[in-house]
């Protein structure tokens, strides 16, 4: 049974009990006669059309997770009860048809595994078709006290709409024209570049890996698409960043839709090789891109279902664009969140926000005594580089307990058979990944960090000896719970801790943190004091809807939700789905998130377009 949460979205996965003839799938029926039996029953319910059927192939404490498959928009559903009434809503026009499990050989074909000691699944990959498109799911099935095998968790994801499929595979372009009519390739692509003869359907703000994702995946279902930025080059976002970053999740979780890294691309990437990659890709796309232009004003009319967007180009010129869906892709955070504090003026040193940082030298590094207020991984990041740039002193203030794994051994725990040298295609592997509601990841997510914060002890005993409050996340969930609900709190280790162990990079904790700045240093709401000549305020960033309304103005911020964390069924909120406002999307995350959820958020535009919602 559900247990009562005391937080939104703790839960405690079901103890099934043992049934009284056992009919376990590592004795009488093999995973694949399972799943197939219980495939053809649930096909047949699904066929008569009678929800109330439901109740014989599914658990009354089951969960069915949804993207865009039988509803535009990203669901879960918890309980029969509410699966139940969801589906008999949407089954008649969806009409939901379940094909076939994943062969022998393929990846996820059936098998038994136990996610718990208590608990075990039959689980497999299928494939379905509904009226408007086929898709892949997934199924874990868990046996009842009678015996019966019947489903706990389900997962359905489209893959594409009939008749509009994308231009790829068996369906991709000719291009194979010898033909001077209508201009060479050259000369085409640069005529559709230029919108000169129509309007782009799709308006992308952000040459990110959010946009240029978005942009392939659109342009592969045959949306003209058009990205502006004001970078001067596609990649700038990583590499005017600060000169030390290298990513912090391995290349290969990390791909791009279509095109993903070569083999021998390094496992974590620096910042101006993966802004070449981007460059690269947008090239290699066909992607249509206008730099160095920046959106002025947006509006949108109800009546003709369309915005009116004014840019300016770096020429100076005026253009004004008319299309029917609006993406704002700058990143899944908003606005630089910059405290101010009483006193501030009065300090004789630097401040500035991690945003800002470029690199520590030892010009600007010598001698100085460096405060960093903020622990995430920008805050660790710029500490360890004012370290090794010569910094006198490097101090980490830390309010509230930060999750720290290590890359080279939590990191590669996280992503282990699923995405690493010995996991399945990404394609697949992404289907996998995304197939377990959040709260049930979470909730599974406590085991896993129990086993890295066992494999990675002598770090963690070694920081917390140095005066660093280290934290496992809420319910003890660990880093995804964190990424998914905070966008941060959590540090994957490059470098950084050891220097904290070794004391030469010093922690401060106050959980009020700074009272007031003095001219040579920052006194805490404790009332110590710590001497400072430059104070670096790592301390995030606000909601993305903070850039919508600094891009777009108030009235279609006022329109569209808040971004990220989850809503009351699970779900981030406001990204990669409806936005609250009519033709207006959030596209943001990293890399991997940008990849799989692309695709989500391309399907639903198209559906749009073409009338199916």
């Amino acid at each position: 049974m559900l247990v009562t949460p005391l937080q939104p979205h703790n839960v405690s996965l079901p103890h099934f009990p043992k049934p009284a003839v056992t009919t376990t799938a590592s004795s009488k029926c093999s995973p694949r006669t399972i799943a197939q039996a219980w495939l053809e029953r649930f096909s047949a319910v699904l066929s008569s059309g009678d929800v109330s059927h439901l109740s014989t192939v599914m658990h009354q404490d089951s969960w069915w997770r949804d993207h865009v498959a039988l509803s535009w928009d990203l669901r879960t559903l918890h309980g029969l009860e509410a699966i139940t009434s969801f589906l008999s809503s949407v089954l008649p026009t969806i009409k939901l048809h379940p094909l076939s499990l994943a062969e022998d050989g393929e990846s996820y074909a059936p098998s038994i595994v136990s996610p718990l000691p208590e608990l075990e699944w039959v689980q497999s990959m299928f494939t379905f078709e509904t009226s408007t498109g086929r898709g892949r799911g997934f199924l874990r099935l868990a046996q009842a006290v009678d015996g019966d095998w019947k489903a706990h968790m389900l997962y359905t994801a489209l893959d594409e709409i009939k008749g509009y499929e994308e231009t790829t595979g068996a369906r991709r372009a000719h291009g194979g024209q010898n033909s001077s009519l209508g201009g060479n390739w050259l000369e085409r692509r640069q005529q559709t570049y230029d919108f000169t003869e129509s309007e782009p359907t799709a308006l992308i703000i952000g040459a990110g890996q959010a946009g240029l994702n978005l942009a392939a995946r659109l342009q592969a279902l045959g949306i003209p698409t058009l990205i502006v930025d004001r970078q001067k080059r596609v990649g700038d976002n990583w590499r005017t960043r600060y000169r030390t970053l290298v990513t912090h999740d391995p290349v290969t979780y990390a791909h791009m839709s279509y095109l993903p890294f070569p083999s021998n691309w390094p496992l974590y990437t620096p910042k101006d090789k993966l802004g070449d990659w981007f460059e690269a890709y947008a090239s290699l796309m066909e992607l249509n891109i206008w730099l160095s232009t920046s959106v002025t004003s947006a509006s949108y009319s109800e009546s003709s279902k369309s915005w009116t967007v004014d840019i300016t180009k770096p020429d100076g010129s005026k253009r004004t664009l008319h299309p029917s869906q609006l993406i704002l892709a700058t990143g899944h955070s908003g606005e630089p969140r910059i405290p101010t504090f009483p006193g501030q003026d009065s300090f004789k040193g630097t401040v500035y926000h991690g945003s800002m940082h470029k690199d520590a030298t030892p010009s600007t590094a010598s001698g100085k005594k460096i405060l960093v207020v903020g622990t995430g991984n920008s805050g660790h990041d710029i500490a360890q580089n004012y370290h090794e740039a010569g910094a006198e002193s490097v101090t980490l203030l830390q309010r509230s307990g930060t999750y720290v794994l290590q890359a080279e051994k939590g990191g590669h725990m996280l992503h282990a058979g699923t995405y690493d040298e010995t996991g399945p295609p990404t394609e697949d592997a992404d289907i996998y990944s995304q197939s377990l509601p959040l709260p049930v990841q979470f909730a599974l997510g406590r085991n896993l960090t129990a086993a890295i914060k066992e494999a990675e002890a002598e770090n963690l005993e070694g920081l917390e000896k140095a005066g660093f409050k280290v934290d496992f996340g809420l319910d003890g969930s660990g880093l995804f719970r964190k990424y998914m609900t905070k966008g941060g709190g959590y540090y994957i280790d490059v470098g950084c801790s050891e220097l904290i162990r070794a004391g030469k990079v010093k922690v401060v904790r106050c959980e009020q943190g700074i009272a007031g700045f003095e001219p040579s240093g920052v006194r805490l709401a404790d009332g110590n004091f710590v001497e400072a000549d430059v104070v670096v305020l790592a301390t995030g960033y606000d909601n993305m809807r903070t850039s919508a309304r600094k891009i777009l103005g108030d009235e279609i911020a006022d329109k569209a939700s808040d971004v990220w964390d989850l809503d009351d069924e699970g779900e981030l909120n406001g990204m990669w789905r409806p936005s609250g406002h009519k033709g207006f999307w959030y596209m943001g995350g990293n890399l991997a998130l940008c990849r799989i959820y692309s695709k989500f958020l391309a399907l639903q535009i198209k559906a749009a377009e073409v009338g199916l919602q």
